[in-house]
């Protein structure tokens, strides 16, 4: 294993991962150069053979409540909202008056992170959990609570869910949309 070169093969996800948690491109810039350099400092603690990548995304996102969560406690809603709205269907969605962002606004922020993981950032529910320090359970159970969740303020408007209410039934979409779909339901 090449430490150097697959450290530097992470940098695309590892970036498009800081701008789901900070607003500014500056910030993300500035989170990925902070992790990257832990990483490098701590080299010598990685086991190889094991997952390089969720042990990246966990110093980075460890990073980031170290160093901007303070400063930032909702910055990340809008990209969270940027990636889920590349799609036709979801931006159909916008155009017939949903608004992701506010949505995103109401999720819980232990929700928000679990979709910026597991849907912007593209981690499985095992880096996810590495990621997030938690058990892989807790990752399937908040991923799916966030995708009701947010489905449902997406279909009504953006209003609260209840715990009466069911699971929102998957709507049509395109085949440019099924892996979005898959993490909506």
């Amino acid at each position: 294993m090449d430490f150097e070169r697959d450290m530097l093969a992470l940098l695309p996800d590892l970036r498009a991962f800081a701008r789901v948690l900070v607003r500014r491109h500056a910030d993300a810039d500035d989170l990925v150069q902070d992790a990257v350099l832990r990483m490098w400092q701590a080299q010598h603690r990685f086991e190889p053979g094991t997952n390089l990548r969720a042990w990246a995304f966990t110093i980075l996102r460890n990073r980031f409540y170290n160093a901007f969560l303070s400063k930032h406690a909702h910055d990340n809603v809008d990209d969270v909202a940027q990636h889920l709205v590349a799609t036709p269907a979801l931006q159909e969605r916008l155009a017939e008056g949903r608004d992701i962002r506010r949505a995103l606004h109401r999720l819980e922020p232990k929700l928000r992170e679990v979709l910026a993981l597991t849907v912007a950032s593209g981690l499985s529910h095992d880096d996810a959990a590495r990621v997030m320090g938690c058990p892989v359970g807790t990752v399937k159970s908040r991923a799916f609570r966030a995708r009701r969740e947010l489905r449902r303020l997406l279909d009504e408007g953006a209003q609260p869910l209840t715990a009466e209410e069911q699971r929102p039934t998957r709507r049509e979409m395109s085949d440019e949309d099924e892996r979005l779909a898959q993490a909506l339901e």
